[in-house]
């Protein structure tokens, strides 16, 4: 149903912030209403955040994961595992969370492994596995044989960063870091690891098995899911631990290059994001066989995903690993065309044949990123937050400039909220602008909200999408994120759904209004 054409209408909503009785929001009953209110309201998309595992030390940023691949278990719902007969439903509501609008992530974390540690334990005990559960069993073993690619290398990873005292895999002993099978295959054969790392299987397969549950039941109510992709991955991974030949490491397995950006909008100094570099090299000599897999595996879990920093694919940013600045960081060719050949050919034809993928093509693009994007038909994307500086009139992200095959969005999770925007960041000009093209003298703080969400709506692009704080008008303590920040981000977090509800009959009208949503027969 993505871009077949139709107008359509999303939100932006990622699972950690869903209300949640367990510190954190989850694919349990919670994101089940969500999608009811979605339906409601007459919206077709949910778009998410990447929804890998996250760690303390990235302070929890959905975009630094421990793996490209595996899922995060603190989205695994309880509901659905007391459904499943694995766990005990009173005692999982006899360690509820009160409720309330910041994320605890060690709350969730530790809950959600004790859950997780219980199902696996009633799954294995007495041998109800070829019994009670053999159904289940059937599924699981098929699930680690469909994606041992990722699984096995996920799973070992995490074992042995749990024996070092969860030191970065190049401070590990030297048979764990350089992967010496030797030694790891003997490892493996101990009771207690073996063990152990059927527990990190199973906690895989629960997490993907919930996650087709809630796909199914969003599709039930014509909802299609938007995931994000970012195009690089954590150091302290079990990606460039496990392919450390498709990184740019020096022979101790320490980056010689990593990732960021120069100076642009979001900073003035640039972003050092500290991502190991790609091998692009030796990516094409397999015919970027792990790119391939990880698109595939992502569109099994979404509908259609938003490529993040798209331009990378192109050309990056490169900085030499001990600089601290971005200073003496300098653009490197990407693989360009080649890779999204390959891409292509691997999903039949061309891309947009129902559009999997949306390029994240904000700030300034050089000429050939625009010249793939039209040649693949990637849409981009347009943040209205960025369109009434200077230049209003001719600039690319004001609503009259807009193309059909775009995506348009208030502010992404990068920005703030459109309150927070018009009360703290808008510029004195920003304000005159966006005040004359909404042909007022005046507006509060709730009615810049409206305005920008009736604008994106109202855009000529496929697809517009908003965001929850926008719909119910939250300001700056509700952004997701800060860019060039540690402290502070994704924490946000809904405390219910009651003020959400009473919003779904404006927001419907608005959908019907724009050509978003027709009513049914």
């Amino acid at each position: 149903m993505i871009f077949s054409g139709s107008r359509l209408g999303g939100v932006l909503m990622h699972i950690s912030s869903l209300p949640g009785d367990y510190g954190i929001g989850d694919m349990g009953m919670a994101a089940v209403e969500f999608a009811d209110i979605l339906e409601a309201s007459g919206v077709n998309i949910w778009q998410i955040l990447p929804m890998g595992p996250t760690c303390d030390i990235s302070a929890h940023s959905p975009y630094k994961s421990p793996s490209a691949f595996a899922g995060n278990i603190m989205f695994i719902s309880p509901d659905r595992l007391a459904r499943l007969g694995l766990i005990d439903m009173e005692y999982a509501l006899g360690r509820t969370i009160q409720a309330s609008d910041t994320t605890n992530y060690k709350a969730a974390y530790d809950l959600k492994k004790d859950f997780l540690f219980r199902a696996y334990l009633n799954f294995r005990r007495d041998g109800a596995y070829k019994t009670r559960f053999k159904r289940i069993s059937d599924e699981f073993w098929n699930f680690c044989v469909r994606e041992a690619y990722w699984l096995e290398d996920y799973a070992l990873f995490s074992v042995l960063k749990n024996m070092e005292g969860q030191k970065t895999w190049d401070m590990w002993r030297t048979p764990f870091r350089d992967r010496d099978w030797e030694v790891l295959d003997e490892l493996k054969r101990n009771p207690d690891v073996a063990r152990m790392l059927d527990i990190r299987r199973f906690e895989q397969f629960i997490f993907f098995g919930q996650l087709d549950e809630l796909k199914e039941e969003c599709y039930s109510r014509n909802i299609a899911l938007i995931g994000d992709l970012p195009i690089y991955v954590a150091y302290d991974s079990s990606d460039v631990w496990g392919h450390r030949e498709l990184f740019d490491l020096d022979s101790e397995g320490r980056p010689v290059n990593v990732a960021g950006v120069p100076p642009d909008y979001f900073s003035e100094t640039g972003q050092r994001w500290g991502n190991p570099i790609y091998r692009w090299d030796r990516m094409r000599e397999n015919g970027y066989a792990w790119w391939l897999e990880r698109f595939a595996h992502t569109l099994r879990c979404v509908d259609a995903v938003r490529i993040d920093h798209f331009r990378g694919f192109v050309g990056y940013w490169q900085i030499p690993s001990e600089e601290l600045t971005t200073v003496k960081g300098e653009w490197k060719t990407g693989p360009g065309r080649d890779f999204f050949l390959a891409l292509s050919n691997q999903f039949g034809g061309r891309l947009d044949g129902n559009t999997l993928f949306i390029a994240e093509d904000l700030g300034i693009m050089s000429a050939d990123v625009h010249e793939i994007m039209e040649e693949f038909r990637l849409p981009g994307m347009k943040v209205l937050q960025f369109a009434f500086g200077e230049g209003m009139p001719r600039n690319p992200y004001i609503p009259h400039n807009h193309r059909r095959g775009c995506v348009v969005y208030a502010g992404t999770h990068d920005n703030n909220t459109t309150v927070g925007w018009w009360r703290d960041e808008a510029t004195k000009t920003e304000k005159e602008n966006f005040l004359k093209y909404m042909g007022v003298s005046g507006m509060s703080d709730a009615e810049a909200a409206d305005a920008m969400i009736r604008l994106t709506l109202s855009s000529t692009a496929n697809l517009a999408v908003i965001t929850v704080q926008d719909i119910l008008k939250l300001g700056s303590e509700t952004r997701l994120n800060r860019p060039s920040t540690v402290e502070g981000n994704w924490m946000w977090k809904l405390r219910d759904f009651n003020e959400l509800k009473n919003t779904v009959g404006d927001i419907r009208e608005l959908m019907k209004t724009y050509g978003r949503f027709d009513e049914p027969v």
